[in-house]
């Protein structure tokens, strides 16, 4: 008998005729003699109807009470995904995350969970019910309900996995899996049926949206299996899971990921001195912005240009920054391109193969698609370029690396 975590999120339980589906899944489960614990979100769009009611009150709402408030969309799920099941014969029971502790940190609206006590639904397991969890939240050390941020609920059922070493953790999703890339862009995208937590890390870091990255960071530490299948249709999906336990010969590009709303900003005629990037990139740090890939040219005439990358909607608030701060040093001159993209493979098979990074330029080279910046780890090399080319950029490098179903059925 195996211990099988399930997420369902937003969209899987949209609606009550969703719920009573995913409770005809749980009981198609059951009768291969799993042990069954559900997380679920709340249904699609109450999360932000519930924070849009809560700024008609005030327009900054606190923090603590915002919690309490959103908390309650998965409540309403918990409960009406028990009443599926008990209609069905099938004994249930629903708990929000207080109730099941799951103990986190006090930072409302992004807390991070410290310890799970898995006793209670160990115990109701044991009396032969399903266990039905709210994803997305806990409870802190003085009892005050708490958030774990957007996609929480991923978070959640990892975490529930790992603390009652369960078999499998399944995230059900409106997508089949993991694909080579998005198959909105290519359309021969292929479903990967294994990928390594080390590479669902990278696509996640860099623009996959089916995972969220602290769940893949949880499974990952606790060597839980992940698996991520479709709400709506019978396919095994994609397991993520240690590099050790898929294919001897892993393929060298697993897939590409891309984000289209990065902004690029350039410090020009930088005196060349120590701590100067500390001065220019410091400001921008304390503001909260995140700096994502960082390059520093030096110059013939002993100053030096640093350009670096932050998510698009913080690139005005970073000019501005660095504006003071380039006249604080003597800067030349500050820019901010709003019209770029990055485009990154990814693949634990870059480990043994040369040559991938020079086919990767290339391919490019031969579309006329002029690299701006390029940055590279042990299993991912990503590149800046102009966002009109990004569409063009992952069809050319998707078919040149054999990523598609047709080059997979031929191969």
């Amino acid at each position: 008998m195996a211990l099988i975590v399930k997420k369902f999120g937003g969209t899987s339980v949209g609606s009550v005729e969703r719920i009573e589906a995913v409770a005809d899944k749980i009981i198609a489960s059951r009768s291969n003699g799993d042990d069954i614990v559900v997380v679920v979100s709340a249904m699609s769009g109450e999360t932000n109807r519930l924070i849009a009611l809560a700024e008609k009150i005030q327009e900054q709402p606190s923090p603590r009470e915002l919690d309490v408030l959103v908390s309650t969309g998965e409540q309403v799920t918990v409960a009406l995904l028990a009443m599926a099941l008990h209609k069905r014969g099938c004994g249930a029971r629903s708990f929000t995350g207080s109730q099941v502790r799951i103990l986190t940190d006090s930072a409302h609206t992004r807390a991070r969970i410290q310890e799970i006590d898995s006793q209670r639904i160990k115990d109701e397991l044991d009396q032969g019910h399903v266990v039905v969890v709210a994803g997305f939240q806990g409870v802190d050390g003085d009892g005050n309900i708490t958030t774990l941020g957007r996609g929480g609920s991923d978070t959640s059922a990892v975490a529930l996995a790992a603390a009652l070493d369960a078999d499998e953790c399944q995230i059900y999703t409106d997508v089949k899996g993991v694909y080579t890339t998005d198959p909105r862009v290519v359309e021969d995208a292929r479903l990967l049926r294994t990928i390594t937590f080390e590479e669902m890390l990278e696509l996640a870091s860099l623009g996959a949206k089916v995972l969220q990255i602290r769940s893949v960071e949880f499974a990952g530490k606790y060597k839980v299996p992940l698996r991520v299948l479709s709400s709506f249709e019978d396919d095994p999906g994609t397991l993520i899971t240690l590099e050790d336990n898929t294919e001897m010969e892993a393929p060298i590009i697993s897939g590409i990921a891309f984000t289209r709303d990065e902004a690029k900003v350039t410090v020009s005629g930088v005196p060349d001195v120590p701590g100067v990037a500390y001065q220019v990139l410091g400001p921008v740090s304390d503001a909260g912005i995140e700096v994502d890939v960082i390059v520093q040219n030096v110059s013939a005439d002993g100053t030096t240009d640093i350009t670096f990358t932050v998510k698009r909607q913080d690139s005005e608030q970073t000019r501005k920054l660095v504006t003071a701060v380039a006249q604080q040093v003597g800067a030349r001159d500050v820019s901010v391109d709003n019209r770029i993209a990055k485009v990154s493979l990814v693949g634990v098979g870059m480990r043994s193969h040369a040559g991938i990074a020079s086919q990767m330029f290339k391919t490019l080279a031969d579309e006329s698609i002029n690299i701006q910046i390029i940055t590279t780890s042990e299993i991912k090399i990503s590149v800046v370029i102009e966002e009109k080319y990004l569409e063009l950029a992952v069809r050319s490098l998707h078919s040149a690396f054999g990523l598609g179903e047709e080059t997979a059925l031929a191969g």
